[in-house]
Parts: structure tokens; C-alpha cells; sequence
């Protein structure tokens, strides 16, 4: 796990790093990406079949998945999709991050993670919970220490922070009970 006081910050929330992972579980077509996504993460992501292909492209510019032509008899030609080293690296690294403090990142980032780090090994998505718990509750103080130091007066101000601070102590509950929602062992 990456050191918690290291937070990575996201650019949009994009579910190319699910797609990586579920590349890094086994070689795809995009439709079929596109149904593991919705099967197994459709509550977290709401992407269209188009946003998928268009990630995907843009992962195989980038050379993080590479893809082959299969012709099919009567039907239009497929695209199958594997992980590249590259891409293996990228997906790994992301892996073993930490998100960044916000209701969204943890909602939609943190908890693709996990399922990745659940399918490998429930102890390692344990494990995340705890890091990313100590992340939130580091991150909650230095809020408020922010609040105590915003002048009385600035009502909205404290109301934005306060309501910003609530939020992060449920994201630490929630957290606290998937970590008794994770069976371990057989």
C-alpha cells in the first residue's frame, strides 16, 4: 500500500482503470467489457457502451491495451483486447494508491478498487479499507483544525466545512462496516 499521507487526486473519475482491471483478469471484446462492467460494477459506474469503446480506443493509443481484428463469417469484425506491460503497470500502480478524501473518490474509486483487490485476495481489500480509513481520519483533522481557525462570523464557511467534515466521518463508518461485509477465509 502507498504511504497514506500520499493521496492521489483523479482527473474526472474515468472507469479505465476498470476496464484495466478487468482486462488484467482476462483478454476481452469491448462488448463483453462493457457487460462484465455493468455486471459487476454497474451500481459504481453508469457508462454507456459508446464511452466504453471510446476508452478503449484511447487506452490502445496510449499502449496500455493492445488489440487484435478477429473476422467473423456474416458478421462485422471484432476487437479483442488484452493488457500490455504498460498497462499492467499502470493498473498495478493505481492498485496500490490511495484516493483522495472525497465522498466521490471513495464512492466510485476506492470502492472499484476493492473489488480488484477482493478478487485477488480478500485480505488485501482489508487491508485498503484500514489505509484508507487512516487517510480519511488524518484528513478530518487537519479539517478541522481548518474550521477552528475560520472566523465565527464566516457562518457559510463553517456551515461548508462542517458539512464537509460530517461527511468524511460517514465515509470512515461506512468503510468500518464493509470491512465486516468482506468474508475471510474458506
Amino acid at each position: 500500500m502507498t504511504n497514506i499521507n500520499e493521496y492521489r487526486r483523479t482527473s474526472g473519475l474515468s472507469p479505465e482503470y476498470a476496464l484495466l482491471g478487468l482486462l488484467e483478469q482476462s483478454p476481452a471484446h469491448g462488448y463483453e467489457l462493457h457487460q462484465k462492467l455493468l455486471e459487476n460494477l454497474g451500481e459504481i459506474w453508469h457508462a454507456s457502451l459508446s464511452q466504453t469503446y471510446n476508452i478503449l480506443t484511447r487506452l490502445e493509443e496510449q499502449g496500455f491495451i493492445q488489440g487484435t481484428t478477429q473476422e467473423q463469417e456474416k458478421r462485422p469484425a471484432k476487437r479483442r483486447f488484452r493488457l500490455t506491460a504498460a498497462g499492467k503497470r499502470r493498473f498495478e500502480a493505481w492498485m496500490s494508491s490511495i484516493s483522495a478524501c472525497s465522498v466521490r473518490a471513495i464512492r466510485v474509486e476506492f470502492m472499484t478498487r476493492l473489488y480488484f483487490l477482493y478478487t485477488r485476495d480478500p485480505a488485501d481489500a482489508l487491508e485498503a479499507i484500514q489505509a484508507q480509513n487512516e487517510a480519511l481520519q488524518a484528513h478530518i483533522v487537519r479539517l478541522k483544525e481548518r474550521l477552528s481557525n475560520i472566523d465565527s462570523g464566516q457562518i457559510f464557511n463553517c456551515m461548508g466545512m462542517s458539512l464537509r467534515i460530517r461527511q468524511l466521518e460517514v465515509l470512515v463508518e461506512s468503510l468500518n462496516e464493509c470491512k465486516t461485509q468482506i468474508p475471510i477465509g474458506s
